[in-house]
């Protein structure tokens, strides 16, 4: 009988058994999940993205698969911050799993009154704010995209709270080290990335936009080579915890950003694919440890060589 591995790894003070977790809007609440596997064994669940109101998203067509990827315009769609606290986290506290919240907010004071509505929940053990959003108060401009909006954003929203705070960058910037310095600064304890890259499909017969809302999230194994560049680049610029996100299937792609220098990953649209790939994942990834005799995963956090 081999060795037991040891997976666990700390990120802004949650010890979680496994780097494994599921990326928000790709694996509902959870409990959607429950059918096909144990949601407690992942190293954490992060629940699709929630606003103060419930939020019914953009009209349909919203999604569109392209080359190895989809393009999705959902709008974040979700059952509000209430409605959720009320119906969902209840039921999804019983699975026992190290729950992570995403949430979002058009303007700095909703972003703020989420983090207080969260913070000191029984079952919520750290947040993930989604700041690819534009602020509706300074004429559109995304938050995630200028650092110094970015800063003062995070900084507001770390004074107000307890719980780990984790925070989710956008792609589409001219240099994304910058912007993990920016919101790490700004009392960060995790960074995750990337977000889905903005894309656009046209119907070349109709002449017109295969989405609704014309643009849409690129997301799937066709961004996982950048997603890699921009964690091994952000690795580099900070030093608070990387979580990996974009295009993993296999625990194969999974240990890509982990070598590159992410300490966990989350799997995303994989999920649509194959109900089971996140637990998938975290048993290759233990198979890929006892093939190369590897006793922690944190030997291969950051172990790229030039």
């Amino acid at each position: 009988m081999g060795i037991k591995r040891d997976m666990t790894v700390d990120i802004a003070g949650l010890k979680l058994k496994n780097p494994v977790m599921t990326a928000s809007g790709t694996f509902g609440y959870g409990l959607e999940f429950e059918p096909f596997f144990d949601i407690g064994e992942l190293g954490a669940v992060v629940v699709k993205g929630l606003s103060l109101k419930p939020k019914a998203g953009n009209p349909p067509p919203r999604i569109v698969e392209t080359p190895a990827g989809m393009l999705n315009a959902i709008g974040l769609q979700n059952v509000g911050i209430d409605v959720f606290l009320e119906e969902k986290l209840p039921k999804l506290k019983q699975s026992k799993a190290t729950v992570l919240v995403n949430f979002f907010g058009n303007t700095a004071d909703e972003y703020e009154e989420l983090a207080r509505k969260l913070d000191g929940v029984e079952g919520v053990h750290g947040l993930e704010v989604n700041i690819s959003c534009p602020n509706v108060k300074a004429g559109g401009i995304v938050f995630g995209t200028d650092p110094t909006v970015a800063h003062n954003l995070i900084k507001k929203i770390r004074e107000k709270i307890s719980l780990p705070l984790i925070v989710k960058l956008s792609p589409n910037v001219t240099d994304i080290k910058v912007m993990a310095k920016a919101v790490e600064e700004a009392g960060a304890d995790a960074i995750s990335l990337i977000n889905t890259l903005t894309g656009m499909a046209i119907d070349v017969r109709k002449r017109k936009s295969k989405l609704a809302n014309m643009t849409g999230g690129l997301s799937g194994p066709a961004i996982r080579p950048v997603a890699v560049r921009m964690v091994w680049e952000a690795a580099k610029a900070v030093k608070v915890p990387i979580i990996g996100i974009g295009g993993m299937v296999t625990a194969e792609d999974a240990l890509e950003f982990i070598i590159a220098g992410a300490s966990a990953v989350q799997v995303g649209t994989a999920n649509f694919i194959n109900p089971s790939a996140a637990i998938d994942v975290v048993k290759g990834i233990e198979v890929f440890m006892e093939e190369e005799k590897i006793e922690k995963i944190t030997d291969l956090i950051g172990s790229i060589g030039n």
